[in-house]
């Protein structure tokens, strides 16, 4: 996988994630009070992907990563909504994240006001969540009621995200899903990736749960994904989180070699999936194996060269590539999962 070019790119372009040797450095911007109200999402402009003539039965509602990246200090910590770099970054994430679903259920994904990850990596854990409260999270809220309105017809849906959309998904299973059990029973999995989902969230949240296998619905589903001789603090990862293997979907520490692994993407120099030549995302096999690290709360992938795929200095974090390397892992499991919902319902 040739992701050199694209990961000095991404770096210089796209996260603020990639900053993440400078955390610390705080912000003298504001909160940015002017992007009080809240995005129009009958306005199609405002939709990152809308399935207009949805012909299967199940919906997929994802949330990108951070792709804001403020270009200079004075610039707002929250972006507005048709920020060029964020749209930009955006749809580059949702190639190589989202389309794992897309065999298998209509996708719908909201564009929303994120919040620097500079400055929103250099805060204490609570003050993250504060800030994902103030815009992201009733951003993609007011986007999800939209949806559920105009768009869901009824049907089961996943969610799905990662990053600070993983960050947003929390909020909304936290608040939303528990005042409407209704809508919850309609969740097949909910896949928060690249965040941790800690004891004392779930201890918060006993509406939740998480998953404990490859089939269970209902569940939330995560992991973050570092190298074993990664010597720095994940920023985004908190002590004590529970961490899923994305090869054999167990809870163990048990290893799960390259060779098992169905398939990872191979990303070109924008940070785009390689197609083959039938126009098909090209499949690299052998390339990633994963080891859960229960003391860590994290996934290690030991068989890639963190000078390859690292974003900062070699430093092992996988943040990235925590969805291309299990790619195809992800798109089979959301096919069991469907499934397995499916038969739970028709009593089999």
């Amino acid at each position: 996988m040739k992701c050199k070019a694209w990961i000095r790119k991404f770096a210089g372009i796209v996260t603020g994630f990639t900053m993440l040797l400078m955390i610390g450095c705080g912000s003298n911007s504001s909160a940015a009070p002017a992007l009080a109200t809240t995005p129009d999402y009958s306005q199609t402009a405002n939709w990152l992907a809308l399935s207009s003539s949805p012909n299967k039965d199940v919906d997929v509602f994802y949330v990108y990563p951070t792709e804001y990246k403020k270009a200079t200090s004075s610039d707002p910590d929250f972006c507005a909504i048709d920020n060029p770099t964020m749209v930009q970054g955006a749809q580059t994430a949702f190639q190589r994240q989202a389309t794992a679903f897309a065999p298998y259920a209509n996708i719908f994904a909201p564009y929303y006001r994120q919040v620097d990850a500079t400055y929103q990596l250099s805060l204490p854990f609570d003050q993250q969540d504060e800030n994902i409260r103030k815009v992201p999270g009733p951003d993609v809220l007011a986007a999800f009621e939209y949806y559920l309105r105009h768009y869901n017809n009824g049907r089961p849906f996943i969610l799905a995200g990662h990053s600070q959309g993983s960050a947003v998904l929390k909020y909304i299973l936290s608040g939303y899903l528990k005042s409407h059990p209704d809508v919850y029973q309609r969740m097949i999995a909910a896949y928060v990736v690249g965040q941790s989902i800690t004891p004392q969230y779930l201890a918060q949240n006993p509406h939740l749960k998480f998953a404990t296998g490859s089939s269970d619905t209902g569940v939330i589903v995560s992991w973050n994904t570092e190298a074993p001789t990664t010597t720095i603090t994940n920023p985004v990862t908190e002590p004590g989180g529970i961490a899923i293997n994305p090869i054999t979907w167990t809870l163990g520490e048990d290893t799960a070699d390259a060779s098992q692994n169905l398939g990872s993407l191979q990303l070109d120099s924008t940070g785009l999936p390689v197609l083959d030549q039938y126009g098909e995302i090209l499949r690299v096999t052998g390339l990633a194996d994963a080891q859960v690290d229960q003391a860590k709360g994290v996934v290690i992938c030991s068989t890639v060269n963190p000078a390859d795929y690292s974003l900062s200095n070699a430093d092992g974090i996988y943040h990235v590539f925590d969805y291309p390397f299990y790619f195809f892992n992800i798109r089979q499991n959301a096919a069991g999962r469907i499934e397995q919902y499916f038969s739970e319902q028709s009593g089999n």
